[in-house]
């Protein structure tokens, strides 16, 4: 899943940023973009953030998956 950066909670910080593996995530004007069309969804960015800003709605294992 694609995640979505709750700016209210951004410290604009920039270590998703730094873990991005295909760059995803980038910084313009001292603040955090997410460039959908890039994002492999690893979770890395997830992991990364100190202020919890980052919510990737991973499938859960007893969820059954669309499709």
């Amino acid at each position: 899943m694609i995640p979505v950066i709750d700016k209210t909670v951004c410290t604009e910080c920039g270590a998703c940023v730094e873990v991005c593996p295909p760059r995803a995530l980038v910084m313009r004007s001292e603040k955090v973009f997410l460039e959908e069309e890039f994002c492999e969804e690893c979770g890395f960015c997830g992991a990364e953030c100190p202020a919890n800003a980052i919510k990737i709605d991973f499938p859960k294992k007893d969820r059954p998956r669309p499709g």
